[in-house]
């Protein structure tokens, strides 16, 4: 059973005597709040597991990236090219070229080169790389060698005329002026041994997993994926077939176990329990889950348990009702062992409300994330609650937020094609007054209105 829902009342319409009064529960930014202490309490109880750089993506570090090895871990070359030591010309070595992934060549000496590859470890006293572009080379003796020019020919003849003393083998001359240490990637250029490459709670991505090999990891620790159950109460639902005889479908079954999939939760199992307090009070006792999910019950009707089995249970309230519209009877209860329940209510758009406010902010704590959102300006006025927030599906449009019509407390066609939820205050919002949105965790539409109008009733 669920509450009823007051009529919304427009920005600075006066509520006369008969509004109804403040009810005692948490305010909206509060309760968020408290969901995400949960979490962060819970996870601190949990030990990382270390999952292979493979099955790592979209997972967040539990711990710190840190640099196992310097980066490089030793002096690379940048270009193909010349390895030199001193000041030029320079005598080449003719030995086999300095390649990647081979021993460094032997110590160069003052006015010695040696060729080099790109990532390739620079000799011992190498002073720089001079790319190959950058060079000419050319030999003691009046021939040529196939890159050497002409004119290099005919001054190394001339040299030679003069009565000059020729060294053995080829010489190396540079093109421009030489830097020491130019093209010459340092020991620990990137990072040292010991350097925070990242912070924990990094979402790990592509170019994540391209770090943490390069620096070394085989795996990376994760926050375990948070366990969750999903219980479904109430006699009055189907599973399959059209609504009859005062029965209707279940929505929240195939709608929360994927929806809480998306915010990073291993979802054990949804099960459907009847309004029978000795049963729901074995499931939620006896479930493994690190978060179990009800809906429905949590009011005060005749068969709504919840508030009954979590007594019975020792749990202990951490949040009773909230100051939001729709779904303001959600709760959450620690049920001890670092384990919780929110309650969300049982009308579909009531229990999405309640699962934006308690179970994604507890879920990203769990895993060291935060929840996602951002602010956007509203197009229209919207009508507010005289002191409850409001969460209200829209759309955007450009840069605008566009509210959709179907926003009652059993609705999902209005949540079906938003792309996130806005954050209404009490009182409401003026046109161009930017509000929180949170986001869904799906990709976004793209943008145009929908046919069901954009407009309230």
């Amino acid at each position: 059973m669920t509450l009823k829902e007051p009529v919304p009342v427009a920005p600075g319409t006066a509520t006369g005597a008969k509004a109804e009064p403040p009810h005692r529960a948490t305010a909206w930014p509060e309760a968020r709040a408290a969901a995400a202490r949960a979490g962060t309490a819970a996870r601190a109880g949990r030990e990382p597991r270390r999952l292979p750089l493979g099955q790592a993506l979209g997972h967040a570090l539990a711990e710190p990236l840190l640099a196992l090895t310097d980066l490089p871990s030793f002096d690379t070359s940048a270009m193909d090219g010349w390895a030199v030591a001193g000041p030029g010309p320079w005598s080449v070595r003719t030995e086999t070229p300095v390649l990647a992934g081979h021993a460094p060549a032997a110590a160069l000496t003052d006015g010695e080169a040696v060729r080099i590859a790109t990532g390739a470890p620079v000799p011992p006293g190498t002073t720089a790389v001079i790319r190959t572009e950058h060079s000419r080379t050319e030999r003691t003796d009046t021939e040529r060698t196939d890159t050497e020019p002409a004119e290099s020919a005919d001054r190394t003849e001339s040299t030679e005329r003069a009565g000059a003393v020729a060294a053995p083998g080829p010489v190396l001359h540079a093109l421009r002026d030489v830097v020491p240490g130019q093209d010459i990637r340092p020991r620990g250029q990137e990072c040292r041994a010991g350097d925070e490459l990242l912070p924990a709670g990094t979402e790990v991505t592509p170019v994540v997993l391209g770090l943490a090999a390069a620096a070394g990891y085989d795996e990376l620790p994760v926050p375990p994926r948070p366990r969750v159950e999903v219980l479904v109460l109430g006699d009055e639902l189907l599973t399959a077939g059209l609504p009859h005889e005062g029965l209707i479908r279940d929505a929240l079954g195939p709608m929360l176990g994927p929806w809480l999939a998306a915010l990073g939760a291993e979802v054990l199992a949804t099960r459907r329990i009847g309004d029978d307090a000795e049963e729901l009070y074995a499931a939620v006792t006896g479930s493994a889950a690190d978060l179990v999910v009800t809906t429905g019950g949590t009011a005060a009707g005749p068969v709504d348990h919840l508030h009954r089995v979590l007594d019975k249970a020792g749990a202990t309230l951490l949040v009773d009702g909230v100051k939001v519209r729709p779904g303001h009877p959600m709760l959450l209860a620690a049920l001890g062992g670092h384990r919780h329940l929110v309650g969300l209510p049982g009308n579909p758009l009531a229990a999405v409300s309640g699962l934006l406010t308690l179970a994604e902010p507890l879920l990203a704590a769990l895993v060291g994330a935060s929840p996602s959102g951002g602010r956007a300006p509203v197009l229209d006025e919207v009508h507010g609650h005289p002191y409850d927030t409001r969460l209200v599906p829209v759309v955007r449009r450009g840069e605008q937020l566009v509210p959709l019509r179907y926003n009652g407390p059993a609705m999902l066609r209005g949540i079906a094609v938003a792309d996130g939820m806005a954050v209404v205050p009490p009182g409401g919002a003026r046109s161009g007054q930017e509000l929180d949105v949170l986001d869904l965790p799906w990709p976004p539409t793209s943008g145009a209105v929908p046919a069901q109008g954009a407009c309230f009733t």
